[in-house]
């Protein structure tokens, strides 16, 4: 089987069950509901609302913060759907008859690759969407510019679209290296949820300790989108990553996962 068939045949995997509308729908009101209450305080603060008398705040750059929620909240979505493109098979012993059809492994696992790739700017489109409507609707409601007419903005979207697309198939890779679903559902959990934001926010504390906080994938992915919730409070910005930097570290992590996986786990026999 070729490499365009095992991903028309992946496609196909994906898109026939009800796994990957749910999530979205799930990640479509996370976002939404995190823009929201973003735009909320910000617009609240910035118009004075919320600050009494005392001067207004500058309002540039708030939209583009509101709106980016959509990468730093919701990159969790996409990195367990590469997880579940993988370890559901395993769990279901599917890849039995696929290796069957496709002996060559590695063209089923860049099968995985295109369409995760696809699954990724997917869920990109819809979290962006949520969050630009959400964010969007409730600044317009404070007199706050929503900034939608300016370059900034679709540049920000345009970066979350690549980072939604690197997160999957990070997914895909970490799928491939943990075989246990509830393993990997678990630890991928664990690390964007909780290992990760404690150790990056020690990172802003701990002198010295932000240069290799940096290095970590959600650190990666907030330097590609350039302006995110996280990365303004942990350090202010200072020390971090340049965008393009960010995104080739997130595709090193990728990469190194899918490699791991392709020469131990994905080459073992199928339980």
């Amino acid at each position: 089987m070729s490499l365009v068939a095992a991903t028309r045949s992946e496609y196909t995997k994906q898109f026939s069950t009800a796994g990957w509308w749910v999530l979205a729908i799930v990640l479509v009101v996370y976002v939404a509901f995190t823009a929201g209450v973003l735009a909320l305080v910000f617009g609240g603060v910035a118009s004075g609302r919320m600050t009494g008398n005392g001067p207004a705040p500058q309002t540039e750059g708030l939209a583009g913060l509101v709106y980016s929620s959509a990468s730093g909240v919701g990159y969790v979505f996409p990195l367990l759907v590469g997880t579940l493109m993988v370890t559901t098979e395993f769990r279901h012993k599917t890849l039995t008859p696929t290796f069957l059809a496709t002996p060559r492994r590695g063209i089923v696992l860049g099968g995985k690759f295109f369409v995760g790739i696809v699954v990724g700017l997917l869920y990109g489109i819809l979290g962006s969407a949520a969050a630009i409507a959400a964010g969007a609707g409730v600044l317009s409601i404070f007199g706050v510019d929503a900034e939608l007419g300016s370059s900034d903005t679709w540049t920000l979207v345009g970066r979350m679209l690549l980072a939604f697309a690197l997160w999957a198939v990070v997914g895909i890779g970490v799928g491939t290296v943990v075989r246990n679903q509830v393993a990997a559902i678990v630890i991928v959990l664990a690390v964007t949820l909780f290992i990760e934001p404690i150790v990056r926010t020690l990172g802003g504390l701990v002198s010295g300790f932000s240069e290799v906080v940096k290095w970590f994938p959600s650190a990666a992915s907030d330097a590609l989108v350039g302006k995110t919730i996280f990365g303004a409070m942990s350090s202010g910005g200072s020390g971090s990553l340049d965008w393009w930097v960010g995104g080739l570290v997130l595709l090193a992590y990728a990469v190194v996962f899918l490699v791991i996986g392709l020469f131990t786990t994905w080459r073992r026999d199928v339980d």
